[in-house]
């Protein structure tokens, strides 16, 4: 049997497009790059948008036009192409911190494992070196950040920066800190849904005035969330930190946490793992170490994945009551406050050296 356009052609006229009434050929929407080869038809219909709901609709229906009307052993399966007269414009994200050099989100596979308690002491040990910080608590549903500093019974306030009205961040200990913690009751549970979350990250992000930053860090919610997808899509995010500590399980969930940054739809870089009670040591006996959860089980996580190690806390009661009394550790001159600001040493060379080897990071404008 031979195939000419023409009957290929009369077969599509069989198909209408959805709503319309016309068929495809008379609408235009068969290109003219028709090619036969023997019993194999391919061509290409253009639609009017790439998001047009009848694309394979369509598509199928002229499949089947062709081999109920040209004959059944034409090889057209999967040899039509779509093109489309309106191509997804291209959006441009504006930054929304065009003052922050580098912005560091710190995560952690599961709860628990002192994130929290990293993200508050590593921002302070940053500002006690020089430099401008910022911080975020992103944690929507578990604020603790305004209790770290001591501030919970502050109040925010706005002013207007450029005809806007932004909130201004509370800055004590050298770092500018922003939480949902200091806009709801702190003794109820914040039920919202995650497009509520995510709409209240942007605005502490992009409605705020945190002016002129070396580094703005992001206490993350543990796990993988709504709330890291609206952070990679809101913000270039310069380098995650990973915190756990040497227990099996959460090394596992950090596992899941440095996949997530470093999959080909995020593609943030990570610039290392924080192992964080690596051992008790007693506040008396600061020389002592024990291992109660597992010995170097973070340090042997980031060797396996060929990722830095970038400090080792210990676990002392200091660190904890520093916590509850808003006095971070790291501004004692102890054994976990001298290793916070090792901490911090690192992380200031990782930064430089992600910098100087990977080009900036680009939002993500998928949806995932």
């Amino acid at each position: 049997m031979t195939i000419y356009p023409n009957l290929v052609l009369d077969a599509l006229r069989t198909v209408r497009y959805p709503g319309t009434g016309k068929d495809i050929v008379d609408m235009g929407m068969v290109n003219d790059d028709m090619r036969i080869d023997g019993n194999r038809v391919s061509f290409s219909l253009t639609f009017e948008k790439p998001t047009d709901p009848f694309i394979k609709s369509v598509v199928k229906a002229a499949e089947a036009a062709i081999l109920a009307h040209v004959g059944s052993d034409v090889d057209i399966k999967g040899n039509i192409g779509v093109k489309t007269r309106q191509e997804n414009p291209v959006r441009k994200i504006e930054n929304p911190l065009p003052g922050v050099k580098n912005i560091i989100a710190i995560s952690s596979g599961k709860g628990g494992v002192g994130k929290s308690t990293v993200a508050c002491n590593l921002a302070v040990a940053l500002a006690m070196q020089g430099y401008r910080v910022g911080l975020l608590d992103a944690d929507i549903f578990g604020p603790s950040m305004p209790k770290m500093f001591g501030a919970e019974q502050e109040q925010l306030y706005m002013h207007e920066v450029d005809g806007k009205n932004l909130i201004i961040p509370l800055e004590k200990y050298g770092v500018k800190m922003l939480s949902i913690g200091f806009l709801v009751d702190k003794d109820k549970a914040v039920l919202w849904r995650g497009a509520m979350a995510s709409n209240a990250l942007r605005q502490l992000i992009t409605e705020a005035d945190w002016g002129e930053l070396d580094y703005f860090l992001i206490d993350m919610p543990p796990g993988t969330s709504d709330i890291h997808l609206t952070l990679v899509q809101t913000l270039a995010v310069t380098g995650a930190i990973v915190v756990t500590t040497p227990q099996e399980v959460a090394l596992a969930d950090a596992r899941k946490g440095i996949s997530m940054f470093m999959g080909e739809h995020v593609g943030v870089p990570v610039l290392g793992i924080v192992e964080n009670m690596s051992w008790f040591t007693p506040a008396s006996h600061p020389d002592e170490q024990y291992f109660i959860f597992g010995k170097d089980g973070g340090k042997q996580l980031a060797e396996k994945l060929d990722v830095e190690l970038l400090g080792q806390i210990p676990l002392v009661a200091g660190i904890c009551k520093g916590s509850d009394d808003g006095l971070p550790v790291v501004r004692m001159n102890d054994v976990s406050g001298v290793a916070f600001k090792h901490l911090a040493t690192r992380v200031v060379e990782a930064v430089d050296k992600r910098n100087e080897t990977l080009p900036p990071t680009e939002v993500v404008q998928t949806h995932l």
